[in-house]
């Protein structure tokens, strides 16, 4: 295990070079498992690297799961924040909060038919002509 510093709070830039900073420092002994990231939407709508969010999936020294969530944008005025979260596995799996990242870490499993059917089709809506 490692020791592992992440940040928990928010900061956010001004326009005018000014930071506000509320981050504070959380240490702990893990493991990491699993990371991934999704990116934002640009104004047009498309994939842009300029903001996302970044989840880390640690196992702690007490064996407990953490996931580590850094919402970020390199836009002025957008906070970047960095929350941390006790999970379980069942959050980890494909219908839990966590699915891709748990995927990320081998908690996946190919979805059932009823899971994969959309909600729409489960409510019994027909299409029309």
């Amino acid at each position: 295990m490692d020791k592992v510093t992440v940040l928990v709070g928010s900061v956010v830039a001004g326009s005018s070079g000014q930071t506000n900073d509320n981050t504070q420092e959380a240490e702990f002994e893990a493991e990491e498992l699993a990371s991934r990231t999704e990116y934002g939407l640009g104004r047009g709508g498309g994939i842009t690297d300029s903001r996302g969010v970044t989840e880390t999936l640690y196992k702690t020294s007490d064996g407990r799961l953490v996931v580590h969530v850094e919402d970020w944008s390199n836009w002025q005025g957008e906070p970047n924040t960095y929350t941390l979260h006790e999970v379980t596995e069942a959050d980890l799996g494909v219908t839990g909060q966590w699915a891709a990242l748990g995927a990320e870490a081998g908690y996946g499993r190919p979805l059932t038919l009823d899971e994969a059917i959309s909600p729409v089709d489960r409510l019994g809506y027909e299409e029309t002509d």
